[in-house]
């Protein structure tokens, strides 16, 4: 079965376009109330948001439609999306439901949701919730309508759960550290976590007005955390998304570290201190050289489809723990259920205490390979799968890479192009051979 409205990461859209309008949401979290009350006579949901203008609105409908399917709701407020997932597990609550478009800029929103356990559901409770959205309202009468309240606490919850997993016998004293929060959803516990464990904190990004947040700062912009951090001589700069799930890193040089490479630095830290490391997990755009650098370690990798639903997925399938995204989205299932980027900076500044080392010495020997992208469109109908052409020119560019490097080809899933990928240990190889592929498509 289809879905017509969740997405890879819930429903997400620009506000006032379908999906997300407020009958919309209404309706939605009616239709989720009443999937709820099958399996619990009186279900409690926690609602979660950023800091976008729209987040009141939404959040007003949400209740709304909860409250007349029966259900009660606790409001947190602006929370991170994994403080959500935290407290509903914490509190053995029902459902999490977060309130955010993540890294977009502010006028998307999007609606998310969360198990009793902290995780995100699977796709059949997604269908079982739009199938329940085709069927009439069913409101209930007075007596039975859900209350809503708000849970004070909240933020200081989710600040000394991010705090306990950083090593007891640790602390941040004596590092200077910039944090941007993107004027999201964790703009008050962000600089709090780090503060209160003991490193001097700079915030930027901090000033949230509904209307910028991920607007110049931020993950995805992560040159204004470099700026801080060279103006304030910081020792490093830890740059979040809109709901604080996606992490980059930056060192006292203004060097900048994707999530690949944390994701090697996590995983080498756990090793270094005894804890054995099954294997990790990346996806189709993880860079070669960390994938060699943990072969190199005895670690096993294996690549998911692009995007942390999947490699949550397959680190549950083989009951693996860490693993993670280039973009930033990292998971440590032994620390939290879901990717969160404040307790993944903790997992790295632990590793760099604990060593005694900078970043960049823990990868030192970890060069990651350029890559080339090249973007070719397609004409409608065109079938590249079954291009001789390109077939040819494949097996020839795999043959001259050998181990020195690697192809990915795969379309585009919202634009008629296909996506070209060539990584290798020299750029000027990744380029010749990613354009005698993107050309054989061209020519066909």
């Amino acid at each position: 079965m289809s879905r017509r409205y969740f997405g890879t990461d819930g429903i997400r859209g620009t506000v006032g376009q379908p999906p997300i309008t407020p009958d919309f949401v209404l309706r939605l979290g009616h239709a989720v109330g009443r999937v709820l009350k099958q399996q619990v006579k009186r279900p409690v949901v926690l609602i979660g948001k950023d800091t976008r203008i729209s987040g009141y609105m939404l959040e007003s409908a949400l209740e709304a439609g909860f409250a007349s399917a029966g259900v009660d709701v606790l409001l947190s407020g602006p929370l991170p999306t994994p403080g959500v997932a935290y407290l509903t597990r914490a509190l053995r609550l029902d459902l999490g439901v977060v309130i955010s478009a993540s890294h977009n800029p502010y006028p998307d929103n999007g609606i998310k949701f969360f198990s009793a356990t902290g995780e995100k559901l699977p796709d059949d409770w997604e269908q079982a919730v739009e199938a329940a959205l085709d069927e009439p309202a069913q409101w209930v009468d007075s007596s039975g309508l859900g209350r809503a309240r708000r849970l004070d606490d909240a933020q200081g919850r989710y600040i000394e759960f991010c705090k306990s997993t950083f090593g007891n016998d640790l602390s941040l004293k004596g590092l200077k550290v910039v944090v941007d929060a993107a004027h999201g959803a964790a703009y008050q516990v962000a600089p709090s976590v780090f503060h209160e464990l003991g490193a001097e904190v700079v915030s930027i990004g901090c000033a949230p007005d509904g209307f910028n947040i991920n607007a110049g700062l931020g993950a995805t912009s992560p040159s204004a955390l470099q700026a801080a951090v060279r103006e304030h001589g910081a020792d490093y700069g830890i740059a979040l998304d809109g709901d604080a799930d996606r992490l980059q890193l930056v060192d006292a040089e203004g060097r900048l570290y994707n999530g690949d490479e944390l994701l090697y630095v996590m995983v080498a830290d756990r090793l270094a201190h005894g804890q054995p490391v099954a294997g990790a997990v990346g996806t189709l755009m993880t860079n070669m050289a960390v994938e060699l650098a943990l072969a190199a370690r005895g670690v096993p990798f294996v690549r998911a489809k692009v995007g942390d639903r999947y490699v949550l997925e397959e680190l549950q399938s083989r009951g693996w723990l860490l693993g993670g995204e280039g973009s930033g989205h990292l998971l440590a299932l032994d620390k939290h259920t879901t990717g969160d980027g404040i307790v993944s900076a903790l997992q790295v500044l632990q590793a760099v205490m604990r060593s005694g080392r900078t970043l960049a010495d823990l990868l030192e020997g970890v060069a990651l390979f350029p890559q080339t992208l090249i973007n070719v469109r397609l004409r409608a109908g065109q079938d590249w799968r079954s291009n001789p052409a390109l077939a040819a020119a494949q097996e020839e560019v795999q043959a001259r890479l050998g181990q020195r490097g690697r192809v990915l080809i795969r379309p585009s899933g919202t634009e008629p192009l296909l996506r070209v990928m060539v990584e290798a240990d020299d750029a000027q190889l990744a380029r010749a051979c990613a354009q005698k592929l993107a050309d054989a498509v061209a020519a066909s």
